[in-house]
């Protein structure tokens, strides 16, 4: 996927993109791209410019200390919006939509845009944080946001888009599959959903890789 706007809307401290002429880069997340950036600053780093006799990193070292030191408080960056979390638990955005816990359905929410993500708050409690989605249109949700809803109706489960996402981002493992067949093999079709959403729940409480080594077959 190619970023188009991701150089403006980054936080980008690079000092080699300043005053160049740089490619857009091919990446698939404002992170991968963050990441990028920060590699292309480490790089700079070790560049003479031109027969200077120190690279940039020296000079920038021996410039630093006269630096004005960041304020100790820190400063809010992000644009404060209050959509209002629609009938899928989801809030649009800048056209683009994100889920949030089904408790907050028709409650007005309070949104920080960043850069790179967007944090959700129910009053002071933060509740969703999300990547920032690169482009208008899409939407992104978390799987473990639907979980109280799925399990009074656990037949939503297997075609819910939560789910995919959820498998495409690797959090939703073939462990986790495989572990479904087998109790839906044992408890049928609605019980075994309903115990494999009672599993996920679990991962409120539990470290992901933890989950992961409970539901792995014994050897």
């Amino acid at each position: 996927m190619t970023v188009t706007t991701a150089l403006t809307a980054c936080p980008l401290n690079s000092k080699s993109l300043l005053g160049s002429s740089v490619n857009t880069p091919e990446v698939d997340t404002l992170a991968e791209l963050n990441a990028m950036i920060d590699r292309w600053d480490q790089e700079d780093d070790a560049r003479r410019i031109r027969s200077r006799p120190r690279t940039i990193g020296e000079y920038f070292a021996a410039k630093q200390p006269l630096l004005v030191p960041l304020p100790e408080e820190p400063f809010e960056t992000g644009r404060l919006s209050t959509p209002r979390v629609d009938r899928y638990s989801q809030i649009c955005v800048r056209m683009n939509r994100y889920s949030v816990p089904v408790r907050l359905i028709g409650r007005t929410v309070r949104v920080m845009l960043h850069a790179s993500e967007l944090v959700v708050y129910d009053g002071r409690e933060e509740v969703a944080r999300h990547e920032r989605l690169i482009a208008r249109g899409a939407t992104r949700l978390e799987l473990d946001h639907y979980l109280e809803a799925l399990i009074r109706k656990p037949g939503a489960l297997p075609g819910a888009t939560a789910l995919d996402q959820a498998r495409a981002a690797g959090r939703f493992t073939p462990i986790h599959d495989a572990w479904w067949q087998a109790a839906v093999k044992a408890h049928g079709e609605r019980e075994g959903t309903r115990a494999l959403i009672e599993v996920l729940l679990l991962s409120r409480h539990l470290p992901h890789e933890h989950l992961i080594t409970g539901l792995a077959p014994r050897r």
